[in-house]
């Protein structure tokens, strides 16, 4: 589950225990859906919330990357969480508060004893010190396919005031984020709780991208639109990136090891990230079209 062969623009939160939520899911533009039975199901609703989601799971959602955030294992709840989803075969399971590896191979050898789970991959809520410190070995971890940015918790473990500029968290953002390409899993950016303001969310979305995140993770539908087109490639990165490509090959052709386009060199390594570029854009076109 690369970010390249699945984009992963935008990633919605959904309440396990809202059916309404869960049907309308299926009609919105986003790339992938965080099914939650954490933080967003009240503990009285923990229960009934397996049933909602086991039924909604089995009506499909597409081509869209799914996954299940169950309730932590220090909980009571987590247990029962995989017993029931395991009926859905899910595509992946999201864990919350991931402090070490070995937090990641219990959950893997609880999954190997349920049927259901051989093809489950497994993303980590990057929300505690302990799990960024330990981020490179994390990422590494059997079943793993991505981080997910657990911000608000995260800000709050450390105690800091993140500001509009995120400058008190970019150490944490950016040691996941190199861990996870290291690794070669996904990394997505944390949400941003003003679900109202546009311009600020735009903002965050460019400042994830230019990080060099594979996404946003949303709070609420209104904000798809955004994180959509922000990470998404623009028309101007495609031209350049084919036009790029073009020069590349003429170069080799004849005999040349570096091409020159608008006055700057074109090395192997920007072939690499225009390939990139277009790969993305034709998953997100073909995500489009379904």
């Amino acid at each position: 589950m690369s970010s390249d062969a699945c984009p992963l623009r935008s990633v919605l939160y959904i309440p396990g225990s809202n059916p309404r939520a869960l049907d309308k899911a299926r009609d919105l533009p986003v790339d992938a859906i965080i099914f939650d039975l954490e933080d967003a199901v009240a503990p009285n609703a923990k229960s009934d919330a397996r049933g909602t989601l086991l039924n909604a799971l089995a009506q499909g959602y597409g081509q869209r990357v799914t996954m299940v955030r169950i309730n932590g294992f220090d909980t009571e709840w987590a247990a029962d969480d995989l017993a029931v989803i395991a009926a859905a075969r899910p595509e992946a399971i999201l864990l919350p508060k991931v402090n070490c590896v070995q937090d990641i191979t219990d959950l893997g050898d609880r999954m190997a004893a349920l049927d259901g789970f051989a093809d489950t991959a497994i993303w980590a809520m990057m929300e505690t010190c302990e799990g960024v410190l330990n981020a490179a070995t994390i990422a590494r971890a059997p079943r793993m396919a991505g981080f997910i940015m657990g911000t608000n918790d995260l800000a709050k473990e450390i105690g800091c005031a993140p500001g509009d500029d995120r400058m008190a968290m970019m150490t944490a953002l950016q040691t996941c984020l190199m861990a996870a390409r290291a690794a070669g899993i996904a990394c997505v950016d944390g949400v941003y709780n003003a679900f109202k303001d546009e311009a600020g969310l735009r903002a965050e979305c460019d400042q994830g991208r230019a990080l060099g995140m594979d996404g946003k993770t949303l709070i609420h539908p209104a904000q798809v639109t955004v994180a959509n087109d922000v990470f998404a490639p623009s028309d101007v990165a495609v031209d350049l990136a084919r036009r790029q490509i073009a020069a590349y090959d003429a170069a080799l052709a004849a005999g040349q090891g570096v091409a020159v386009l608008d006055g700057r060199i074109v090395e192997n390594l920007h072939i690499v990230t225009a390939r990139a570029t277009l790969a993305k854009a034709e998953a997100i076109a073909t995500l489009e079209r379904i």
